[in-house]
């Protein structure tokens, strides 16, 4: 896999379909806990295509590369990992796609940082002051130590707790277990990146989107929204009322999926990427 050096932190990336694309650049921005394989089934759909796809590993607790600052990881912070990723492999007119917390990073990211964005889509994310929603944001309270993100990831060996409404279970009806087993060994197994971890918790525990939201509306090239209805942490109400902040926004329901759309529906996520960025599908 291929490394990408960045003041703050060293980041893997998979890529995928030709550098040459005609298409611009799709870059996958995931969330905590899971790393970029979540967009796997949605890239290599795009690949396919002709697009040119990107998914950097950002350190988020499934990352393997101990960050250089963990002063860095708050989710501003993170969201300057994302623009530095960007900088550094010079990609503009960025079709730029987030999930669960790396939704609110692309948020962050558009807030301070649009300038190489051409198109943004959002599958079900944080949003407002749901940073993270119920009952995750109970969890992330509890792991603010190195000490306390080992102990209480041991307990999620497991794949009945991994599966279970504490761990993946209410975010996907489609998890491989293999899949997110290795998606907590580092934080498991690991005590520089459980310290990592431990700090990102902290950063989130500080922040919510209630002061970015009012500025959204400045970011005025096209936005498709795509959420997954079946979502009991971010609902359908809480996507609608994402998508009313920007001014030429797409909202997309999928029936069925819940947050990890690009798991549940592959499938929609491709196509509304397609269609966001002016291709057939």
């Amino acid at each position: 896999m291929p490394t990408v050096t960045l003041p703050a932190a060293k980041i893997e990336y998979r890529e995928s379909g030709p550098k040459d694309s005609a298409f611009p650049p799709v870059v996958f921005v995931h969330g905590a806990l899971v790393d970029s394989r979540l967009w796997d089934d949605v890239a290599a759909r795009l690949a396919d295509q002709g697009f040119r796809c990107l998914q950097p590993n950002l350190p988020l607790g499934a990352h393997t590369i101990p960050v250089n600052d963990r002063g860095t990881l708050t989710p501003p912070g993170v969201a300057g990992i994302v623009h530095d990723f960007l900088v550094a492999l010079d990609l503009d007119d960025v079709t730029l796609v987030g999930n669960d917390t790396g939704g609110g990073l692309c948020q962050f990211l558009i807030d301070t940082h649009p300038e190489r964005i051409g198109r943004l889509v959002l599958t079900n994310c944080d949003a407002f002051d749901k940073f993270p929603p119920f009952p995750f944001n109970a969890i992330f309270a509890v792991m603010r130590t190195r000490i306390s993100v080992t102990a209480l990831m041991k307990t999620m060996g497991p794949t009945a707790l991994r599966h279970s409404p504490l761990g993946f279970g209410l975010l996907a009806n489609n998890l491989d277990p293999a899949v997110t087993a290795s998606w907590l060994k580092p934080t498991r197994t690991d005590r520089r990146i459980a310290g990592d971890f431990a700090a990102l918790a902290r950063g989130i525990g500080g922040t919510d989107l209630t002061d970015v939201a009012p500025r959204l509306h400045r970011f005025t090239k096209p936005v498709t929204v795509v959420w997954g209805l079946g979502d009991r942490c971010f609902t359908p109400a809480l996507g609608r009322r994402l998508a009313a902040l920007f001014p030429d926004s797409t909202m997309i329901d999928v029936p069925g999926a819940s947050t990890f759309v690009p798991l549940d529906n592959p499938t929609a996520v491709s196509d509304a990427i397609m269609q966001t960025a002016g291709a057939r599908t």
